[in-house]
C-alpha cells in the first residue's frame, strides 16, 4: 500500500507545473479535501513530507461519522471495533459501558494511506516534499520546498496544530489552547477500550486498542502539564490497567483544546486561503476527538471552493458542527474541575452510567457522535427525575453474590 503511494509520487512529479489549489499537509482533512476538488476537475496539488506516519491518538471514528462518509466502513482496510468501554473515576468506581453501535479504531498509518490513495485516484497529485516557505504575492501564492518553487492560486493549510506557517496567516495558538498528549503503542489485542481520569488532571488516561496493538495515552492542558510529567503519570498507572509499556514505542503530540474565545477570535480563513482539521483547531476541547471535525471541515471547505465561493467557508461551519465546539468549549473546565449535584462532574457522570438505563443512554449516544452538546444539557434536565429514580432503585437493591464479591475500589482511590 505504502509503495503504491510513494511510486505514485514519483510517477505524478513529472506533472507538475503550475497549479490551482496546493494542500500542506496529507491527514484526513488534507486527502479528502484533495479527492472531492481533483474529482470534481479542479487541479490539486497535496504535500506531505511523511507518507508513512503513525499519529498518537485513539484513531477512533464514531458511528456518525461512517454514516456520513460510507466509504470508511465499505474499505477493505485494517481496523478494529470496539464494543465497549471501561469509564474509571478518579475514586475508583468504573464501570463497563455497551457501545451499541460499535466504535471503528485505525490505525492512523493504515487510515491516511488509504486517504492518500483514494485522493490519488481522484486525480490529485501528492508530493512527498516538505514546504519550507509560502509567501502570497498578490493573489497568488509561491510555495517552496527543498528542490522546487511553484504557484498556487489558493492554499490550504491541513498540516497540524503547530505547523509553521499558522502565524504568518493568523495568531498561532498559546499554551492554553492546547493540549499535550504522550503514550506508548503497545502489542496487544481486545474488543474493549478503557479510560481513566486521575484527580487533578484536565485530561485523562487512554487505553485504545487498534487491530494489532494498543494505543496507550495520557493528555493534559499544555498550559499546567509537560510532557515529561504526563509520561511519568502514565506510566504510573498503566500496570494498573493490565498493561506492560517497556518496549512499547513511545510517542508524543501537541493537540488543539481551543477556548471560546479561541473559537470565536482566530481567522481560519483569508484572501486566498483556508485552514483545515488540526490546523483550524477543530478538536473537541471535551474528549479530544477530531477525525470527525477534520473530515467535516475538509468538505465544507471543499464545497465552498467548488462553488467559487470560499468566503462562505465559516458561514458553512457556523450552521454545521461550530456551535457544538462552543458549547464543548463552554463546558470543558466544568467538565473535568466542577461540581454535578454536590459531586465531582465526572464522579456523577460514572455514578449515573452504572445506575440509570436512562443515562447509558446518553453516554451511548456520546459515544456513537448522535448525541450532541447543544441538546445535552436540555436532555439531561429532562431525563433527570427518571435518572434519580434509576439510581436510587439501584442504591436500595440487595447486593448479588458477584456484586459484593467486588474488591473495594478504596485502595486504588488512595493510590
Amino acid at each position: 500500500m505504502y509503495a503504491d503511494v510513494e511510486g505514485a509520487c514519483r510517477r505524478q512529479e513529472s506533472l507538475l507545473n503550475s497549479c490551482t489549489i496546493v494542500i500542506i499537509g496529507g491527514g484526513p482533512a488534507g486527502a479528502l479535501t484533495a479527492a472531492n476538488l481533483a474529482q470534481a476537475g479542479r487541479e490539486v496539488f497535496l504535500f506531505e513530507e511523511r507518507l508513512r506516519w503513525e499519529k498518537p491518538c485513539g484513531g477512533g471514528i464514531t458511528h456518525k461519522a461512517l454514516l456520513k462518509w460510507p466509504f470508511l466502513r465499505e474499505a477493505e482496510i485494517q481496523r478494529n471495533w470496539v464494543r465497549e468501554c471501561e469509564l474509571i473515576a478518579p475514586s475508583g468506581k468504573r464501570i463497563v459501558l455497551s457501545l451499541d453501535p460499535p466504535v471503528a479504531i485505525f490505525s492512523r498509518r493504515v487510515l491516511n494511506c488509504f486517504l492518500l490513495q483514494r485522493a490519488r485516484a481522484s486525480g490529485a497529485i501528492i508530493l512527498n516534499e516538505r514546504v519550507c516557505r509560502i509567501a502570497q504575492r498578490g493573489k497568488s501564492w509561491c510555495i517552496e520546498t527543498g528542490s522546487r518553487t511553484i504557484d498556487a492560486h489558493y492554499l490550504i493549510l491541513a498540516c497540524g496544530a503547530r505547523n509553521p506557517f499558522r502565524k504568518q496567516l493568523t495568531q498561532a495558538f498559546t499554551p492554553e489552547d492546547l493540549m499535550a498528549t504522550a503514550g506508548y503503542y503497545i502489542p496487544g489485542q481486545s474488543h474493549s477500550m478503557q479510560i481513566r481520569f486521575v484527580a487533578g488532571l484536565h485530561g485523562y488516561i487512554w487505553v485504545f486498542p487498534r487491530a494489532d496493538h494498543f494505543s496507550a495515552g495520557i493528555c493534559g492542558r499544555l498550559k499546567h502539564q509537560s510532557t515529561a510529567g504526563l509520561r511519568r503519570l502514565l506510566e504510573s498507572w498503566l500496570p494498573r490497567l493490565g498493561l506492560n509499556f517497556h518496549g512499547g514505542t513511545f510517542y508524543s503530540h501537541i493537540l488543539p483544546s481551543l477556548r471560546l474565545s479561541t473559537l470565536r477570535e482566530f481567522a481560519v480563513n483569508g484572501n486566498g486561503w483556508a485552514m483545515i482539521g488540526d490546523a483550524a483547531g477543530f478538536v473537541d476541547p471535551i474528549t479530544g476527538e477530531g477525525l470527525y471535525y477534520a473530515l467535516r471541515s475538509a468538505e465544507l471547505l471543499s464545497q465552498a471552493l467548488l462553488e467559487n465561493s470560499p468566503e462562505s467557508y465559516v458561514a458553512r461551519m457556523r450552521q454545521d458542527f461550530l456551535p457544538e465546539l462552543e458549547t464543548a468549549a463552554r463546558m470543558a473546565e466544568r467538565f473535568y474541575s466542577g461540581p454535578w449535584m454536590g459531586r465531582a462532574v465526572i464522579e456523577r457522570m460514572i455514578q449515573f452510567t452504572k445506575n440509570s438505563r436512562s443515562f447509558r443512554e446518553v453516554m451511548q449516544g456520546m459515544f456513537a457522535g448522535t448525541q450532541s452538546y447543544t441538546d445535552l444539557r436540555w436532555r439531561l434536565y429532562r431525563s433527570l427525575p427518571i435518572m434519580l429514580a434509576e439510581t436510587l432503585a439501584s442504591a436500595l437493591q440487595v447486593p448479588s453474590r458477584s456484586r459484593a464479591s467486588e474488591p473495594d475500589s478504596s485502595a486504588e482511590a488512595a493510590g
